[in-house]
């Protein structure tokens, strides 16, 4: 299966993404949408639309999706078998406040910090 997934680094639902990947043992690309602005225009130009995070699992893409969204697809797909292993985080589930005021902190330069 080829996987590229167009994430944010930090982000609630690019975490749940990444935590799929990591329940199924998945190899995929992490594209980073914030640091890259060519990424994050292909993502847009690929998915039709400006919201993260987008998964393309050979060639479909599936557009502004949560973690558990992409578990749902590839197991109603076959793409994967059911497993009992628990993701290590909340897999539909958006950053909260405190996540986003934390990294606001983080940025060093000063300069506004964009969350879309």
């Amino acid at each position: 299966m080829e996987i590229n997934a167009y994430l944010k680094p930090q982000c609630g639902w690019s975490m749940g993404v990444r935590a799929i990947m990591g329940k199924y043992d998945l190899k995929y690309n992490d594209l980073d949408i914030v640091n890259n602005p060519d990424v994050y225009a292909k993502m847009v130009e690929k998915s039709g639309q400006p919201l993260s995070p987008c998964v393309e699992v050979d060639g479909v893409m599936l557009a502004d999706v949560s973690g558990e969204e992409v578990e749902n697809y590839l197991l109603g797909n076959n793409l994967v078998a059911p497993n009992g292993v628990d993701p290590s985080v909340p897999t539909n589930s958006p950053c909260s406040d405190e996540e986003h005021a934390a990294r606001a902190l983080e940025n060093s330069e000063g300069t506004p910090v964009r969350f879309f």
